[in-house]
């Protein structure tokens, strides 16, 4: 593993930071997707709610649904209705959205039908909000307002929303104005956790501050890139000054085998599905009848991460034993909730086994929550 001095290190402060206790939880998040016209849309729901209630058997703590548009290989136009199957599906389990996209919507009718699915669900939901990926989608979804200033719509919409929640609220803003209005219903919990999807360090500052938890993600990219989001969320979480300390979750792209071809099945399915959303990055990018078309990820400038070595190292690619191995520097560095990303391509055959191994042989490893673990061997 690379980084290693830098990742003792890290550790060393975690450890601190948290009293030596480890309490490292799982959550999973879900896609939605289609490859073409001849497969039955009531068939990928009824998969992602098998993998739901896979998920709820297994002993993960969130599952997440996100939110997009127009695109047939992320299907998420209403997650939130999504997220009622589900909990018509499940008992426990807490369902959360990663991510509502800040710009689409009003802050009225996001906290109305959060507070909605709040009572529906029984006081289950997660809210996750994010700025948004795609300049595709902006340009459908958002008048073609540039990607980068779905930051600024953020800031204005989580505490509106919020605001709403307790009551009587008028607002003047940037984006949004109205006059005197409450969110119809209320939450059924008194507080919903919040997470916001965090890269740079302006997102971290904002939202630590406010006392939101963190969503994370790098990617295909090296955990030394893991290693500085930690770090920016230790350098805001110092610098607000609170005395309760927000979440901290990561996600990777996950895949647990028992068979020999189980990773060269997980590199082909991620190299094939990095090549559709390397598109909708780029605003002159392909889209047929709601298909994106696929990109060569070894002509990017950031090729180098799909080599198969590089997957192998910093995904959570492995046998059950590989995986504990390489999950317990995550928890050893402070991660709140791991989230395993499981929508890249692979299989429906493939995605739950993957599932089941993860929740019967992984899972398992990390329940003692009360161990401390003040060294990386």
């Amino acid at each position: 593993m690379k980084d290693r001095k830098e990742l003792v290190e890290v550790c060393l402060f975690s450890a601190a930071s948290h009293n030596g206790v480890c309490t490292m939880k799982f959550s999973v998040s879900l896609t939605l997707d289609r490859r073409s016209d001849a497969e039955d849309m009531r068939g990928v729901i009824r998969h992602t709610l098998e993998m739901a209630q896979l998920a709820e058997q297994a002993g993960f703590e969130i599952v997440w649904v996100g939110e997009h548009h127009t695109i047939e290989a992320n299907i998420g136009p209403a997650p939130f209705q999504m997220l009622t199957q589900m909990a018509e599906h499940t008992d426990r389990i807490r369902l959360g959205t990663a991510c509502v996209v800040a710009p689409y919507w009003h802050p009225i009718k996001l906290a109305g039908e959060a507070a909605f699915f709040d009572q529906l669900s029984g006081g289950r939901l997660e809210l996750g909000i994010g700025r948004g990926a795609y300049q595709y989608e902006f340009d459908r979804m958002a008048g073609g307002v540039p990607q980068k200033q779905g930051f600024a719509y953020m800031q204005e919409l989580v505490p509106a929303m919020e605001a709403l929640w307790g009551g009587d609220y008028a607002h003047e803003g940037a984006y949004w104005s109205f006059p005197t209005s409450t969110s119809v219903p209320k939450p059924l919990q008194s507080k919903i956790p919040i997470w916001i999807a965090a890269r740079d360090p302006a997102s971290y500052n904002w939202a630590v501050a406010q006392g939101y938890n963190i969503h994370s993600w790098a990617i295909t990219r090296p955990f030394s890139e893991f290693l500085a989001y930690r770090q920016r969320f230790e350098d805001a979480f110092a610098a607000s000054k609170l005395a309760r300390r927000p979440r901290f979750m990561t996600m990777r792209h996950t895949h647990v085998y028992d068979r020999p071809d189980g990773l060269k099945l997980a590199v082909d399915a991620l190299i094939d599905r990095s090549g559709l959303f390397e598109n909708l990055f780029k605003t002159d990018g392909g889209v047929v009848n709601g298909f994106p078309l696929s990109h060569d990820v070894f002509s990017s400038s950031n090729s180098e991460e799909y080599a198969i070595e590089s997957l192998r190292e910093n995904l959570i690619f492995g046998s059950p034993a590989e995986v504990i191995a390489k999950l317990k520097l995550y928890e050893a560095a402070g991660v709140d909730n791991f989230c395993y990303y499981a929508g890249f391509g692979l299989s429906r055959e493939e995605q739950k086994r993957s599932l089941e191994l993860f929740g019967r042989e992984v899972i398992p490893a990390f329940e003692n929550a009360g161990e401390s673990r003040r060294e990386v061997g």
